[in-house]
């Protein structure tokens, strides 16, 4: 392997953080050493000090990146023009961020799971960076029926990935499916009905009315 001097920085900091999330699934996050880490990346304990100062530095950037991507899909999302279009590829694009580096991290918060919740800088800031997308996507005229099914699609893609924890399947598989989930349960433009029914929720009750009124 490559010593780190011969990469780029930010290709070297993603292999880091890659090579440790396997390591800490594999054998947990509090039995596995920085040395560990830089003997399975084939790199000297200094060069993987000089990227992360410590095993929690690894994880917080871990997070720390996903809510920067998290920021850019917002700003994408905002210049965009309103439409069904903008609702297919804020999907797709949902599906790329999480299904990139997603499958390993899901494991590795499954393994590890009070390191997550000790380590996690900002998941309320996550949560407010998707409550933004999804008004931005849905647009102000969306009824409560399209919000909710747009939101389900966004959020879809990390339930399939939780649920696909134990199967023999590949990752291109999975996020294959976790794709044409989402695509599913996003709602045509401009309309709040299901089964070609405009305005009702499948149950002969207008969409945002309560049906027993």
């Amino acid at each position: 392997m490559a010593a780190a001097g011969q990469r780029r920085g930010s290709d070297t900091k993603a292999e880091i953080r890659q090579v440790a999330i396997e390591l800490f699934t594999e054998q947990g996050y509090e039995a596995t050493s920085m040395r560990e880490i830089a003997e399975r990346l084939g790199i000297t304990k200094a060069a993987l000090y000089y990227h992360f100062t410590s095993k929690e530095d690894i994880v917080r950037s871990l997070f720390t990146d996903h809510l920067d991507a998290l920021d850019s899909l917002v700003a994408w999302a905002r210049e965009q023009p309103p439409g069904p279009d903008l609702r297919t590829r804020a999907v797709d694009r949902m599906v790329d961020l999480v299904t990139g580096n997603g499958m390993s991290a899901m494991r590795f918060a499954l393994a590890n799971q009070r390191v997550v919740r000790d380590l996690h800088p900002g998941r309320e800031n996550a949560f407010e960076r998707l409550t933004e997308l999804f008004e931005i996507v849905a647009g102000p005229e969306a009824s409560v029926e399209e919000q909710l099914r747009l939101r389900a699609a966004l959020l879809s893609v990390n339930i399939v990935l939780l649920a696909a924890q134990g199967l023999e399947a590949s990752d291109e598989r999975i996020a294959g499916v976790a794709r044409d989930i989402a695509h599913q349960l996003v709602p045509p433009f401009g309309t709040s009905g299901t089964a070609g029914t405009p305005g009702t929720l499948g149950t002969g009750a207008p969409a945002d009315r309560d049906p027993e009124a």
